[in-house]
């Protein structure tokens, strides 16, 4: 009966924790999911781009230079600048996909692959995960995963305890 009774408490707890972690969701980055948002005047040369989102935050993709960055559309339409362009200067790209960290609906984190070309060989890139807590109040880069076989895995562990992490600096 004890052992019954251990079991139960044991399956109860599992079942809590697991309905408590976060889950992901995907959504695409690729010019053709995005709203043009880019100016009028422009001549050519930068694009802005509204993507979606999950939970009534957005993406906000910017290109200029040759380089991209994201910027988190909130749902009150407050903007929070992820600046990726300031973490490396060579010419660079966002992935065609980016992953949500969710919990109850609500996203808690993003990750974005984020390829950067190497400033003396543009033909080689290194592909890096940049992870960004997401809230109402605040979203940032809180870390970057260099490459490497555990690299996806990184990320998900860094983008769950995002939420608790410092924003990082571009210095």
């Amino acid at each position: 009966m004890r052992q019954l009774f251990l079991v139960s408490i044991l399956l109860l707890g599992m079942a809590i924790v697991s309905s408590a972690q976060n889950t992901s969701v995907y959504t695409s980055t690729k010019t053709s999911a995005c709203k043009d948002m880019s100016p009028k005047t422009d001549t050519g040369d930068s694009y802005e781009g509204e993507c979606p989102g999950v939970g009534g935050y957005k993406l906000r993709l910017l290109e200029g230079d040759i380089r991209q960055t994201l910027n988190v559309i909130t749902p009150a339409k407050k903007k929070h600048e992820l600046n990726f362009w300031g973490f490396y200067s060579g010419f660079s790209s966002v992935g065609e996909k980016v992953e949500w960290r969710v919990k109850k609906g609500v996203p808690v984190a993003l990750i974005a692959r984020f390829n950067v070309s190497d400033a003396e060989d543009s033909s080689k890139t290194t592909s890096y995960l940049m992870v960004a807590k997401v809230s109402a109040k605040q979203s940032c880069v809180v870390d970057v995963i260099m490459p490497g076989k555990s690299q996806n895995l990184d990320a998900r562990i860094a983008a769950d305890k995002a939420a608790t992490m410092p924003c990082k600096t571009t210095d």
